[in-house]
């Protein structure tokens, strides 16, 4: 159903690809917009349970575009170092497809909490409990991943020969 990298010596493992997902605070998320137009919109998102969530409003271009149509890649970069006199940039990415869903009950909740703790991790817990409790203005999102990979400059791979 997904094609195989065609360039599979630049294939990072499995665990380079999730400390990647791990590591990183933003991506963008890709969909089927209005009038079957990509679009991507970047966003911040937490990976857990092998499944990438972030929030969103209950209504705007991003929440129809998913319901309209669930499947969505989402992509991340890593690094992307310049290098000038090569004429190309040293980079590390992932790349992500699945079906995205709004989460409900305890998911959300696991999810949103996650969220909280990545980008809000040294706020007191009281502060941290009561964002969570109350926020009912946003949708929690779930990406239940398909396929995901990673990706490296030629050069990368070369040098760690």
């Amino acid at each position: 159903m997904f094609r195989e990298m065609r360039r599979k010596r630049q294939l990072l493992s499995v665990t380079e690809t999730i400390k990647i997902m791990e590591k990183c605070t933003n991506g963008v998320l890709a969909c089927l917009g209005d009038d079957e137009y990509p679009y991507g919109v970047p966003l911040n998102y937490v990976y857990d349970s092998e499944k990438i969530y972030f929030h969103s409003a209950k209504a705007g271009h991003k929440i129809d575009a998913i319901i309209k149509n669930p499947k969505v890649s989402f992509s991340i970069v890593e690094k992307d170092t310049i290098i000038s006199e090569e004429y190309t940039s040293y980079f590390r990415s992932v790349i992500a497809f699945g079906k995205a869903r709004i989460v409900k009950g305890d998911e959300r909740t696991k999810a949103f909490k996650a969220l909280v703790e990545k980008y809000s991790g040294d706020q007191p817990e009281v502060k941290k409990e009561k964002e969570i409790m109350e926020c009912t203005h946003a949708y929690v999102i779930a990406v239940d991943i398909e396929k995901i990979t990673g990706k490296e400059a030629i050069e990368l791979v070369k040098r760690e020969r």
